[in-house]
């Protein structure tokens, strides 16, 4: 699974917007707006780097309002959720 982090700059009138249009992206699996430079940032989890350029060069960067993104891709997760989640038998302690 590929991980990438979307840094988007957007219209400030149509933010909203945006963040709705982007979630409904096939390989977003999230979108927050946050502070700072930055007006949004999506979390994209695909199998490919194909899915991720069709997903963010040919649909999120389409966008009505999208001025803007940077793309950094992630090569490990230290999250002790994820790690625990991976090592899960789904057992109840």
């Amino acid at each position: 699974m590929i991980t990438a982090f979307v840094l988007i700059q957007t219209d400030s009138a149509r933010i909203p917007e945006c963040a709705e249009e982007i979630s409904e992206i096939e390989g977003i699996s999230e979108v927050y707006s946050v502070t700072g430079e930055w007006d949004l940032i999506a979390i994209a989890r695909v199998r490919r780097h194909e899915d991720l350029a069709d997903a963010i060069a040919n649909r999120l960067s389409k966008v009505k309002g999208v001025i803007g993104t940077t793309t950094q891709i992630a090569f490990r997760a230290y999250s002790q959720h994820d790690l625990d989640a991976a090592f899960s038998l789904g057992f109840d302690s």
